[in-house]
């Protein structure tokens, strides 16, 4: 306790830092040595993109399952969220912290933070640690990939920087490109998709768009865990159908939605819902790439088209600025070959407006930009692989800029959730929602039905 000359009584404020993954006792007793240094102990939990930011890919609870799990301590008299790097000199500032303290292993690394209060190295519990227990009760999920695109190239290399997964197997229909693929990576090929589900824990289906239903039912159906691609389905019926058998078979379902997982993009959307530009008023998001035939994306029978190539992310920039009541919605579409090259979206809200801005036969910007009653934030081309934002207001002197690591191709981070989900038992990932989406599927099965669409 401080008291003044006059005897007056001051509390105490001390403050401590950590990721507090798989709470076990060595947290808990840290949190009581800190908690008995002072009068009001002050907690912070590094967010999922701050950990992921400084490489910590291996975190098996969410923000949301560690901030409970401390609270459930009952040692924290407060919890804020550590997001950013320079924030413990914010937060000491700002709460009036008179000490900081921290696990023994850290001797030396804060004593910049002398500046502005004590610091204090507490000894930790010897012989117990997040990543002992991560690596003792390490189940390593083997995955069997359904395609061999593009996508899946990119999507082995991306597995080797995740714990708890390994690639075994592929499946291809065309039993030369699962071989050569199979080559490609030391895996097993396997010429029936039936056979590769008997031999691995979960899949990733990265097939063209119309076999996605297909090969996510079966996998369910056969108690395996399924991470697939954008478009998940192509209709709202599907997309219900799909997460319904997930949910009663207890098994994970998740969109491969790298937008949604993206660090950067996730906290665009908490600064957008904070409040930062005032109330969100009207939403514009574009992506476009050019192709040339013959390919898939301009191929009508294999549901080619930018809605069904693209939707998926502008949508989902959408839904989670906006919400899910869509009042109306209006495409307009320029045709090639009965394959939408170009298509705009416009869509209402009950107190906001949202467009869409599609191509792969005309170019655009390939921006996102999100107006408010205080401000706006712009997000540069390619804003979905988001790494780079800013917030504008109208005196500049308020603007402010935000940088982000992205690292690899980005697929990291949903299978990192993928992974997360299985182990926690979690249905549903707070980065996408399975109410978002089945919003998505719904909006491009209006589209693919040519509900409320113009052809230019």
């Amino acid at each position: 306790m401080l008291y003044t000359a006059a005897g007056l009584y001051i509390m105490k404020k001390v403050i401590t830092y950590g990721t507090y993954d798989l709470l076990h006792q060595g947290h808990i007793n840290l949190l009581r040595r800190a908690k008995a240094l002072g009068d009001y102990l002050i907690v912070g939990v590094t967010s999922d993109s701050f950990d992921r930011g400084r490489g910590k890919l291996n975190v098996r609870n969410n923000v949301l399952e560690r901030v409970e799990a401390v609270k459930a301590t009952g040692l924290a008299d407060k919890i804020v969220i550590e997001d950013y790097v320079g924030q413990k000199i914010d937060d000491i500032q700002k709460y009036g912290v008179d000490i900081f303290t921290v696990g023994s292993d850290w001797v030396g690394h804060f004593d910049y933070l002398k500046e502005y209060c004590d610091v204090v190295y507490l000894p930790r519990t010897e012989g117990i640690s997040s990543t002992q227990l991560r690596e003792d009760s390490q189940q390593v999920y083997r995955v069997g990939i359904v395609g061999t695109g593009r996508i899946a190239r990119r999507f082995v290399p991306e597995t080797k920087v995740v714990n708890g997964i390994e690639v075994t197997a592929v499946f291809n229909p065309a039993p030369a490109e699962a071989d050569a693929f199979a080559k490609d990576f030391a895996l097993t090929a396997y010429a029936s998709y039936e056979a590769m589900l008997a031999n691995v824990d979960a899949v990733y289906v990265a097939s063209p768009h119309l076999t996605h239903y297909f090969y996510t039912k079966q996998a369910l159906l056969l108690g395996k865990h399924v991470l697939c691609e954008i478009p998940l389905v192509l209709s709202g019926d599907e997309a219900r159908e799909l997460y319904s058998l997930a949910e009663q078979k207890g098994l994970v379902l998740l969109e491969a939605s790298k937008t949604a997982h993206c660090p950067g993009f996730m906290h665009l959307v908490t600064l957008v819902k904070s409040g930062v530009i005032g109330d969100v008023v009207d939403v514009k998001a574009s992506l476009s790439k050019m192709v040339a035939p013959p390919t898939r994306e301009l191929d009508a029978s294999q549901a080619g088209g930018c809605v069904t190539e693209h939707g998926s992310l502008t949508l989902l920039a959408l839904i989670k600025l906006l919400g899910r009541d869509i009042r109306e919605a209006s495409f307009y579409s320029r045709m090639q070959d009965g394959v939408d090259v170009f298509t705009k979206g416009v869509f209402t809200f009950p107190h906001a407006t949202a467009s869409v801005t599609l191509g792969i036969g005309v170019k655009t910007e390939g921006n996102l930009v999100i107006s408010g009653t205080k401000g706006y934030v712009y997000v540069p081309a390619p804003w979905w692989l988001t790494d780079y934002f800013e917030v504008r207001y109208e005196d500049q002197t308020r603007n402010k800029k935000y940088f982000y690591s992205y690292d690899g191709e980005g697929l990291r981070y949903e299978i990192q959730e993928f992974i997360s989900m299985i182990v926690a038992g979690r249905l549903s990932s707070y980065r996408l929602r399975r109410r978002e989406s089945i919003a998505i599927a719904e909006l491009i099965g209006d589209y693919r039905s040519h509900k409320n669409v113009v052809e230019l």
